[in-house]
């Protein structure tokens, strides 16, 4: 079960259990070590092939286009559904991975759950594409769905890792453009903060089966290119939230990105957004990609948090 906003919910000192361990193994043998092509390449055709292997996506159609050169896909209900509202999910994998098989997984449960029809895209990547190319293909997207006659009220962003920060960002670049936000933001571990200032990226480093402050450096400094990371868009932490729509933040309790979370709620509570940060025990990065009990409940508890704020 999730618990709401404890300040340590794990100990530090607390090791893996044995199934923590095997998974630390297999997503670390997984990992590129080392941000070269060929590694890169590796990891990118492992996650099209584990995506398109594992979605869910019995009653569901997946129909793929292209949005100014840019790869995207639909995932619908087969079933008669209300079309009036949609989410845009960006995707995970560090700014330097993933794709769209890669999204299948997470657009297919947010359609299951809620209903809606979910848009996925395939941003453009770092090393060789680095910022401000990914938020500008979101941006591209969301004024597709402008284009298509939504109202920005009537679409829900969603990201996981840096998904999540990509969801953040361009909500940030909306705001000081003037334009209308959208009605909710859903966040899955979410990487908010590049500069790694965090506490629980020391407290939790052993307790974290997925991810590692070395890994999570290195693709950072392959998609600031330079830039300083702690500019609000490459790090939303540190953006102004005022007028953000209501945001639910899901994050494992074993997660060194667990003050990303922790802090980015608090923030946007002192800037009076609604905002509900929800903690899974025992639960590791993004765990809602998992055929797991608890990934299942989080994504109804996402649904139920829709049906309250829109």
């Amino acid at each position: 079960m999730s618990q709401e906003y404890p300040r340590k919910f794990r100990r530090p000192e607390q090791k893996l259990d044995p199934m923590m361990r095997i998974l630390k193994a297999v997503h670390g043998a997984n990992m590129p070590q080392e941000l070269t092509e060929e590694e890169l390449s590796r990891q990118r055709r492992n996650q099209e092939i584990l995506g398109n292997l594992t979605a869910p996506t019995s009653g569901m159609k997946w129909e793929c286009f292209e949005i100014q050169n840019i790869p995207a896909a639909w995932m619908r209900l087969e079933r008669p559904h209300k079309k009036k509202r949609a989410i845009l999910y960006c995707h995970g994998g560090g700014y330097t991975s993933g794709n769209l098989g890669y999204s299948k997984v997470l657009a297919s449960k947010l359609t299951q759950c809620t209903g809606y029809d979910v848009l996925a895209f395939e941003y453009r990547l770092a090393p060789e594409f680095p910022y401000p190319a990914a938020l500008d293909d979101a941006q591209t997207v969301w004024d597709h769905l402008m284009l298509l006659g939504y109202g920005a009220g009537d679409i829900v962003l969603a990201g996981d890792s840096a998904g999540g920060n990509l969801a953040l960002s361009l909500c940030l670049r909306l705001k000081q453009s003037g334009r209308m936000l959208p009605g909710a933001i859903l966040l899955m571990s979410p990487w908010t903060d590049l500069t790694g200032s965090g506490s629980s990226y020391e407290e939790r480093k052993d307790l974290d089966p997925m991810l590692s402050a070395e890994y999570l450096a290195a693709v950072g400094k392959a998609y600031a290119a330079g830039q300083d990371p702690s500019c609000p868009m490459l790090s939303p932490l540190f953006g102004d939230f005022e007028g953000f729509p209501p945001t639910l933040i899901q994050v494992g309790s074993h997660e060194i990105l667990f003050s990303d979370s922790e802090r980015l709620c608090e923030k946007m509570k002192q800037s009076g957004v609604s905002c509900r940060l929800e903690v899974w025990e025992d639960m590791w990065h993004v765990f809602q990609m998992f055929p797991l009990r608890k990934a299942s409940h989080a994504m109804e508890c996402m649904a139920h948090f829709l049906l309250e704020e829109l």
